[in-house]
């Protein structure tokens, strides 16, 4: 009996190996954590050393962004505000094509002859009908007739296509209207063409000068 060997798995064995750390146990602190704490601490005193200086710099970055913010905010709500406003321009355009041609039957209409009759008349008043709709709708979307007669001349809303030499109105004033211009709120549609007062020729004033007697 005091030959018999040991068996390897003895409890004096069992107990050696339960008393170990065991790198897993939840209780034990982490080694990474520890590091990050170590880290956090260090940089505190950096930022304390910093001073008013960085706190400056921060809130003028804050500022900064804050005023970008409020750009980018104002910008957007103008961008908003023109969509509704302006985005029926190329509509707009085309419809006032349509004006014109119902303003030119008018006008050939009323140049006919009154032995027309009654028919004449009848589509002499349609045609004022439709064209009073028209401009009632034109000017609920905010776009309104350039007639710039008498006027002076504003290239911003006019075009000038010829120039008249005859006539008592003083230079550069609209005195005939070839086609009507529009506008849609503050923006412009379509430029009226007009004739335009012509200045007096220098040259012949010159010879007009040179043939008068000196006195």
């Amino acid at each position: 009996m005091s030959n018999q060997k040991k068996k390897p798995g003895t409890s004096e064995e069992v107990r050696g190996q339960s008393e170990k750390p065991h790198s897993d146990d939840p209780g034990q602190p982490d080694s990474g954590a520890q590091d990050t704490e170590t880290g956090s601490q260090a940089e505190q005193p950096a930022l304390q050393e910093a001073g008013p200086e960085t706190a400056e710099a921060l809130k003028d970055q804050l500022l900064r962004a804050l005023a970008e913010i409020e750009n980018v905010r104002k910008r957007a709500g103008r961008e908003r505000e023109d969509a509704v406003r302006y985005g029926i321009t190329g509509f707009a355009r085309d419809i006032v094509g349509i004006v014109d041609n119902l303003r030119r039957a008018m006008d050939s209409v009323e140049d006919q002859p009154q032995e027309g009759g009654e028919v004449i008349k009848g589509l002499q008043a349609g045609i004022a009908i439709i064209q009073q709709e028209f401009d009632a709708v034109l000017s609920r979307h905010g776009i309104e007739a350039i007639s710039p007669l008498g006027e002076a001349f504003d290239h911003n809303f006019h075009q000038a296509m010829y120039e008249v030499e005859e006539g008592e109105q003083p230079p550069g004033t609209v005195v005939q209207v070839m086609q009507q211009g529009y506008k849609i709120h503050e923006r412009l549609l379509r430029p009226a063409m007009v004739g335009v007062q012509k200045k007096p020729n220098s040259v012949v004033s010159e010879q007009k000068k040179e043939a008068e007697p000196e006195k």
